[in-house]
């Protein structure tokens, strides 16, 4: 969204070359602008004590007043000297050169100037000639443009229409900015290091201004570090601007980035020193004189790069520069690494060591966490190398504070993002641009062009409108990602005509009318590192800019726009290849869930090409075309719980349309296309989108595919599910309950430990124990032992919030009169809390209610309840799994069987499992599957339903743990609720079926079993 202070600016420069009668007094509206940016902007004012023109200063100091190329003069705050200002007010699209600047760099070469400053409002890079004069200067020189001054916090209508300068006003403190606070002095007051870990777009750098100003504040000392230039300029801005405790700061960079020019292969988002509005420094003496500077009631601030460590080292061990009250590591995931034994570690990683930067708390912020996995681990020992990683406490100290991408979707902070993967069939495709495809300049080729096609329709939202309720307009503002700059200018210059040529051809005309007919105008532009802070920052606001309806704008660029560069608002980002950083792609999904008036949804599009000469299966094994897909969902579910929870959704059957959708054409709906099983050469190395050239990132999380067997045919469903399947093994943890599992295991063991301990002794506790294994061995079998019913005990304790989180709205322990009793038992142990025992699992517990959330479909919930038991008995409880055979039979089998069954009672007794008198007992039900599924299935009618559940369904369940589960599964199953809430009361008994007269014979109705026996 255009803001105010930026249209304002723009507004006001117009009337400026508007209504100025001459170039002189065009010259003057302009020198008093920034004149007034100069003085008011708060990073400016805290360089400048005051400001004059050229001919005023000059008249005062001795100096002819005549025009040199002077046109400003700025006393330095708190230093001797003077800086020397131009300010060039060229047309927007003037490009500088070097004799526009040469009279000024002459002027200004002598006492007493010791800065010179350029401000121009042109919107093109300089000359060469002119940048390079620039470079090397004994006297600096800074640069600064209309990106400058539209950061600032002037309003530019007020200073335009009554000569004015208001700032806007200072941000102030969210709830969750101030939980962050409180929880970082909390922690820091242990601690001497710790992490805060908040999604994009909720606030970091001003909440860690917040923080500096609580637990250092006024004459206290800050070092800031930060990955690159351009984010330690947003950053000085931004905390300049929102600081209540005046500020002292001092830029640090390293000479590696003074006035370098950015070199193709190394595509990030880097500025020149040159272009800092604020001038930075690579001399550690000087530093440390600065620094010593006294400078009371201000807090001190160091602004310095990562690269720049060495500078800031050499300052406090060689020229007595004190140690820092705080340190700040922004974008810390940036800090882990790996470094060979014996070897010199990485700047990113020296700042762990106290003993090259001395600093008496350490905070590391990010969104992105990063972590190495065991494996990793395992290999670096045995290669020797020392690995950093995130959850090494030593290094980065535990975590302090942590608000995630789910989280902040759900305070509204941030909009929720959709994946759309897209389908183009590439036989269409092929047909529709031969011309295209057959120019020997355009360097296009087929895989190019399907995925160009796949973005646009996308954009468009063709075929997906109506899965997207209210939000149907085409998308105004994207990004595309692609694999390097040459593929990136590649996008740029064929995007048009690819859509062009495809929607004249006579097949898609026929195909695709909605298509040809709601044309999407699209305006495309591309950036790299190689292009200036200049450029840069005039091609961002050509994308945050209003548009006409019915147009979208696209910028595109390999990854110099995905971490630490201010990009706005977006309706999309599209990935056209694989990425290799975890990290960049979170960073990336986080441009597009940034709020914006209007927005309800940001789209993640991976646009992908069909084959019409192979099955989905083995379209899908062709580990390149598809590893966009992988990557980018790992990536997300690596760093987005609820994403996580989203692909384990979808291994469970369940619909995740809302967030994951296989969309393709309407040509491939209404194609079959036949497949000849003919052997193919692999496809030749090319140039292109999905040609050679590797992403330079940080996680290669690429699994290799496995065979698939045939199919003969493709349709469109046939690809979507075969991709959802694909999803499901190549993103989803097969070991996720597996691990928890091990833990279950541990913490019941000493549930038990207790347990027996404290049964030991007589007392209450021991009485309401004796009371509640007589009943069981009653009701259930006269064999129990001691050690089985503390078993039971045991695993209700652990498994209890499991339950209530599966079946939400049930209360496990007053639902059934099992579990009442139980409860009954562990009431009277409350006093021993051995609930401390399970603290360990309370992140397995939350893992559960959000695995649990959004899952609707019946098949998909009890898929989940038979993972959890298999997985549970098969590793926490092996001892019982053994010993009474344990197996939940998977949700495939029993359907199967059922209808099965079905089957042959309508041919042998003319009877189905719905007629009247077909009792059905299912003698080891453990969760419930048989009869749960049997209720879904549809094979008892609506009108038998309710007199088949009361009276003719039986179920017995020997182990105690899953009893309430399958009972409240079973009822939610048709809505059927017993009056009393009493799940028993449905006709399941916790009974052993091989000793069910026994059962039968037992006239008592005890607590535990109540009339369930009677049922039996």
């Amino acid at each position: 969204m255009v803001t105010l202070m930026t249209a304002s600016l723009g507004t006001l420069l117009d009337s400026y070359r508007a209504t100025a009668l001459s170039e002189r007094e065009k010259g003057t509206y302009y020198e008093r602008l920034c004149a007034a940016y100069l003085v008011h902007d708060p990073v400016q004012a805290e360089l400048y004590e005051q400001v004059w023109t050229w001919a005023a200063w000059a008249g005062e100091n001795g100096w002819a007043a005549k025009d040199v190329g002077i046109d400003l003069v700025a006393k330095l705050r708190g230093h001797e000297g003077f800086a020397a200002v131009q300010c060039k007010f060229f047309s927007s699209q003037h490009r500088i050169a070097k004799s526009d600047i040469d009279s000024f760099l002459s002027a200004s070469s002598k006492a007493p100037f010791v800065r010179r400053v350029v401000m121009d409002s042109t919107e093109v890079e300089w000359s060469e000639n002119a940048e390079a004069m620039l470079v090397g200067q004994i006297i600096p020189v800074l640069r600064i443009g209309l990106v400058d001054m539209r950061a600032s916090p002037i309003q530019w209508a007020l200073f335009g229409s009554k000569q004015e300068v208001v700032l806007e006003p200072k941000k102030e403190l969210r709830q969750h900015q101030q939980d962050a606070l409180d929880a970082v002095r909390e922690g820091l007051s242990i601690h001497d290091r710790g992490k805060v870990i908040m999604a994009c777009g909720t606030g970091k750098t001003f909440t860690s201004l917040k923080i500096a100003e609580d637990l250092v504040g006024a004459d206290g000392r800050v070092l800031f570090l930060v990955p690159s230039l351009a984010l330690m300029a947003q950053t000085v801005r931004e905390w300049t601007n929102d600081t209540t405790t005046p500020l002292r700061s001092f830029a640090v960079c390293s000479d590696t980035q003074v006035g370098k020019r950015r070199v193709a292969k190394d595509d990030v988002a880097e500025i020149s020193s040159l272009d800092l509005a604020f001038p930075a420094t690579t001399d550690a003496a000087a530093l440390a004189a600065g620094v010593a500077n006294p400078a009371p009631g201000n807090m001190t601030v160091v602004f310095a790069t990562y690269q720049s460590i060495q500078t800031v080292s050499d300052a406090q061990l060689h020229h007595g520069m004190g140690r820092f009250s705080l340190i700040i590591c922004d974008e810390a995931h940036r800090t882990t690494g790996a470094a060979l034994d014996g070897q010199e570690e990485s700047n990113f990683i020296r700042i762990h060591r106290d003993e090259v930067i001395g600093g008496d708390k350490r905070i590391y912020m990010t969104a992105t966490p990063r972590i190495y996995g065991d494996g990793a681990k395992s290999k670096a020992n045995d290669i020797g190398v020392t690995l950093r990683s995130m959850d090494h406490e030593e290094d980065f100290g535990p975590t302090l504070f942590y608000r995630g991408f789910g989280w902040a979707v759900q305070e509204g902070l941030l909009t929720d993002y959709k994946v759309i993967v897209l389908a183009m069939d590439q036989k269409l495709v092929g047909t529709s641009l031969q011309a295209r495809l057959a120019d020997p300049t355009s360097g296009l080729v087929l895989d190019d062009a399907t995925r160009i096609l796949g973005c646009y329709k996308a954009l468009a939202k063709m075929d997906i409108q109506s899965d997207l309720g209210a939000d149907t307009q085409p998308m105004r503002r994207a990004l595309a990602f692609c694999r390097d700059i040459k593929s990136s200018k590649l996008v740029q210059s064929e995007f048009n005509p690819v859509v062009d040529e495809y929607l004249a051809s006579a097949e898609v005309q026929t195909r695709e009318t909605d298509l040809a007919r709601h044309h999407l105008n699209c305006e495309i532009q591309h950036v790299d590192g190689t292009f200036n802070a200049k450029t840069r920052g005039e091609l961002l606001d050509w994308l945050k800019a209003e548009t006409e309806d019915q147009t979208c704008r696209i910028l595109t660029n390999a990854r110099c726009l995905s971490e630490g560069v201010d990009v706005p608002a977006l309706d999309a980002i599209m990935f056209l290849h694989p990425r290799k950083s975890q990290i960049d792609v979170v960073q990336s999904v986080g441009r597009v869930m940034r709020r914006a008036p209007g927005k309800r949804m940001g789209y993640v599009i991976l646009p992908v090409g069909v084959p019409a000469d192979k099955t989905p299966e083995e379209a899908l094994n062709d580990n390149d075309k598809y590893r966009v897909v992988w990557q980018i969902l790992n990536a997300l579910r690596a760093h987005d719980e609820r994403f996580d929870a989203t692909i384990n959704q979808m291994s469970l059957g369940q619909d995740v349309s809302d967030r994951i959708q296989i969309i393709g054409s309407q040509e491939l709906e209404s194609i079959t296309a036949t497949v000849e099983n003919l052997p193919s050469r692999p496809a030749a190395k090319r140039s292109g989108i999905t040609g050679e050239g590797r992403d330079r990132g940080d996680d290669d999380f690429v699994i290799e595919d496995e065979s698939q067997p045939e199919l003969p045919g493709i349709i469109l469903d046939d690809f979507s599910r075969a991709i959802m399947a694909k999803i499901v093994k190549k993103c989803g943890d097969r070991e996720y309950w597996d691990r928890w599992a091990a833990s279950l295991r541990d913490i019941a063991i000493a549930h038990i430990t207790r347990l027996e301990a404290i049964l030991s002794q007589p007392g209450p506790a021991r009485e309401e124990f004796d009371r509640f294994l007589a009943e069981i061995r009653d009701d259930l079998n006269s064999g129990i032992t001691e050690a089985e019913a503390i078993e039971m005990l045991a695993q209700h304790i652990i498994t209890r919030p499991v339950f209530d989180a599966l079946f939400e709205g049930h209360t496990f322990t007053t639902e059934n009169p099992v579990s009442r009793a139980i409860q009954g038992v562990l009431d009277v142990l409350e006093s021993a809390h051995l609930e401390k025992e399970s603290r360990d699992l309370d992140e397995f517990y939350r893992s559960v209610r959000l695995k649990a959330q959004g899952i609707t479909n019946p098949a998909a919930k009890q898929d989940l309840i038979r993972q959890l038991y298999d997985n549970f008995f098969g590793v926490a409880f092996k001892g019982t799994r053994d010993k009474l055979g344990i197996v939940y039979t998977p949700v495939e089998i029993v359907d199967f069987i059922i209808r099965s069954v079905n089957d042959v009672l309508q041919d042998e007794f003319d009877q189905t499992l719905g007629s009247k008198g077909v009792h059905i007992i299912d003698p080891f039900t453990g969760t419930g599957t048989f009869i749960t599924r049997l209720l879904q299935s549809g094979l008892i009618q609506p009108d038998q339903l309710e007199h088949k559940f009361r009276y003719e369904l039986h179920a017995n369940v020997i182990v105690l743990l899953p009893l309430s589960p399958d009972g409240i599964a079973m009822c939610r199953t048709h809505g059927i609720e017993a009056e009393t809430g009493d799940v028993a009361a449905v006709g399941e008994a916790l009974a052993d079926a091989f000793g069910v007269k026994a059962v039968r014979l037992s006239a008592a109705r005890s607590r535990t079993t109540d009339h369930a026996a009677s049922r039996v």
